[in-house]
């Protein structure tokens, strides 16, 4: 059933009063502080209405009322497409973002951070599967006469480098011809792909031994397994400025799943691919998370690979500002990552 426009504004009126006191809202509450047009009566049948529609519970028989979970779902999906972050906010984040950094991993921290200060929420920020991301350039650093860095710039900086055994013969400039080499053979290819490239190039490789074992190093060290996602969870404590959480076994249970990254990730990649997505108390599918609300939005790397980055509160969320933090956040992050100015061992940059 369709709410009326009354019975909508009422609603919302006491979602808005719900979401700053924490308190049951009563009809004097909304008839006092909110113009609604109509006598106090008139807005407690309204209520009782509401109630009997799922959208409003009453914790006692004496109190207000408060926003169920399905007037939250209502709320929120009233609200999609009208999400704006103030201008002096979006100056400050921007400025936030104004770094250079060698490791996605280091962007992905200062998003975590900036969110979960900005809004006092829990924030989680998921680094894309590294096996999806696509090789921009490959470089062969000479450490000692029998070894060399390899260094794999991909389309998101540089997110892997090791050290591998080289013939003595090969010195800098024969490091150099090989990088160029394997820059020109992997370039556009993902990480994921390499391993059947890298075979053609062992067979064709120069007859020098060292170089072959080389390169059989380094398809070891980015095949050795599923390359893992980062995951960086901020403000885990801030769920304890919210009295939803006063129960301490209700509040250790979050934390547990806060800081258990395995089953974090498997919450985030539940969202698939989509951009943007709000899931309310039941149907994050979690009994720790049966009070809480996650918002989730994708943000892009380079050439298109995926990442995440989410909010987890309570149901009882600022939606209107913790969901225009989120979404302007993951624009700058996919901003940022998309034309990162990566710095380089020689001391060079190579941009996107």
């Amino acid at each position: 059933m369709k709410l009326d426009e009354r019975k909508f504004r009422i609603l919302q009126a006491i979602i808005d009063d719900y979401i700053v006191t924490a308190i049951p809202v009563a009809s004097r509450t909304i008839s006092k502080k909110y113009d609604m047009g109509v006598s106090p009566a008139t807005i407690r049948n309204e209520m009782s209405d509401l109630e009997e529609l799922g959208y409003l519970d009453q914790p006692h028989v004496s109190a207000g009322r408060i926003p169920s979970n399905k007037a939250y779902r209502l709320y929120v999906d009233e609200l999609v497409g009208s999400f704006h972050l103030d201008e002096a906010t979006q100056r400050r984040l921007r400025d936030r973002f104004m770094v250079r950094a060698r490791q996605i991993e280091d962007v992905v921290g200062t998003a975590a951070q900036a969110l979960s200060e900005l809004t006092n929420y829990t924030s989680v920020v998921m680094t894309p599967k590294q096996q999806q991301m696509r090789i921009r350039n490959l470089q062969l650093v000479q450490t000692s006469s029998s070894s060399a860095l390899v260094v794999i710039v991909t389309d998101s900086g540089i997110v892997r480098d090791c050290v591998i055994h080289v013939h003595e013969s090969l010195d800098s400039d024969a490091l150099y011809a090989i990088s160029k080499m394997l820059t020109e053979r992997l370039s556009g290819h993902t990480l994921g792909e390499v391993e059947g490239i890298l075979e053609e190039l062992i067979k064709r490789s120069p007859g020098n031994e060292n170089v072959a074992r080389g390169i059989s190093t380094l398809m070891d060290q980015l095949q050795g397994g599923d390359l893992p996602r980062t995951v960086r969870v901020a403000g885990t404590s801030n769920i304890f400025n919210y009295p939803e959480y006063n129960d301490v076994t209700k509040a250790k249970a979050l934390i547990s799943l806060l800081e258990d990254k395995e089953r974090l990730s498997e919450l985030m990649r539940s969202r698939g691919t989509m951009e943007f997505s709000i899931r309310i108390g039941a149907e994050n599918g979690l009994p720790e998370m049966n009070d809480c609300t996650m918002a989730t939005a994708t943000y892009r790397v380079g050439q298109g690979t995926v990442g995440t980055i989410g909010i987890i509160g309570p149901t009882r969320m600022n939606y209107k500002k913790a969901l225009s933090t989120m979404l302007f956040i993951g624009q700058q992050l996919s901003e940022m990552l998309s034309r990162s100015n990566v710095p380089l061992p020689d001391g060079s940059e190579d941009t996107i």
